[in-house]
């Protein structure tokens, strides 16, 4: 009896020292010098620097008003806490094979991001380099700066390499916000369809009333503005964001040169808020929707789902989705029809008499 006893301790002292090997997260059985990959209090970091080999990179900080990228723009949130959660969870799970040991020593310095990590105090606390996946794309290949092994690197639960957590481009650390701006702060919605007059229409706010005004051949043969039509789209430009950034890729100027506009769209807010969008039909693609099945609303030389965008003063080229902007592109009209038991802005509203809708927006 005695004997079990002592051979289920053993067991139990085993099996806690494999458990502890190889689960543990709260310290780092290899040495933080050599494999400090893991980032327990990220709520500590002020800054982050990542940067490729070719020299591309981006500055992330902590400001009074959220976090920055190159100090000039707002850090996209998916991709900041896709990141610090990934510093949190990451671990180390084995030193590089000595069979591996040169090919990834020449990869990481090759092509790898270095991680630069910084305390809110300006102290640097973590500097290492993320290269390509591990065998069988299970783990990721890291090293810690001036450290002489590289390391399998993982986080726990994910299948996958993590080299994709670490952008170093701005087009990913980008916010990718166009309109934020709450209802009671706008001042005047202004949205002109191109060649489409009888569709466009001006929303001013004065002394805290809405008015709205269009086509005169439309409105004359309208009621009265349905108040409460107004108040629901006016909610509609907040969180409203782009697909993402095209600056820089070839030949995209003359793709908006020669893209016919769709529409225009006016923002200003009560604190001097201003913002400009200028929205251009994209070509039909071979992976557009109508190329089999119109849209009333597209013409069928263009994409039915996405549309291209200037903004920020002519600084910025983007992609747009309609099922995001579709909720914005209303008809002057759409404004003085009565809905009292219905949707705000009903998704196919019937046209007053002697009134009709001009397609292709």
């Amino acid at each position: 009896m005695r004997k079990t006893l002592v051979y289920i301790a053993i067991l139990a002292i085993l099996a806690f020292s494999i458990y502890y090997f190889l689960f543990n997260t709260q310290g780092n059985q290899f040495g933080d010098s050599e494999a400090g990959f893991t980032v327990r209090d990220t709520a500590a970091i002020g800054r982050l620097y990542l940067v490729a080999n070719d020299g591309e990179g981006v500055l992330v900080e902590r400001t009074d008003s959220g976090w920055m990228v190159n100090k000039q723009y707002r850090a996209l949130p998916s991709t900041l806490n896709l990141l610090l959660q990934t510093l949190h969870d990451q671990a180390p799970l084995y030193p590089v094979t000595k069979n591996a040991y040169d090919n990834v020593v020449k990869n990481l310095s090759s092509d790898a991001v270095k991680i630069e990590v910084y305390g809110r105090d300006g102290k640097k606390m973590r500097v290492f380099y993320v290269g390509g996946p591990a065998l069988n794309n299970t783990g990721t290949n890291m090293m810690m700066e001036g450290a002489h092994t590289p390391y399998v690197v993982q986080v726990t639960g994910f299948n996958g390499y993590l080299t994709p957590r670490y952008p170093h481009q701005l087009k990913d650390w980008r916010d990718r916000n166009i309109f934020n701006i709450p209802a009671e702060e706008i001042k005047s919605v202004s949205l002109k369809y191109a060649g489409k007059p009888v569709n466009s229409f001006v929303i001013n706010r004065e002394n805290g009333s809405y008015t709205v005004t269009g086509d005169t051949d439309i409105t004359k043969h309208l009621s009265e503005l349905n108040k409460r039509r107004v108040d629901v789209y006016m909610k509609y430009f907040t969180g409203i964001n782009c697909e993402g950034y095209l600056n820089g890729l070839s030949d995209m100027d003359t793709t908006i040169k020669t893209a016919p506009l769709q529409s225009t769209i006016d923002i200003e807010g009560m604190h001097g808020q201003h913002q400009h969008v200028d929205i251009y039909w994209m070509a039909i693609n071979r992976r557009s929707k109508n190329l089999v099945t119109s849209n009333p609303d597209v013409p069928d030389d263009y994409d039915v789902d996405r549309l291209y965008a200037v903004i920020n003063n002519y600084k910025d080229t983007v992609m747009i989705q309609r099922f995001v902007f579709k909720k914005i592109f209303r008809k002057s009209y759409e404004f003085f029809m009565k809905d009292e038991d219905g949707p705000p802005v009903p998704k196919n509203p019937g046209l007053p008499r002697n009134v009709m809708m001009h397609k292709n927006i």
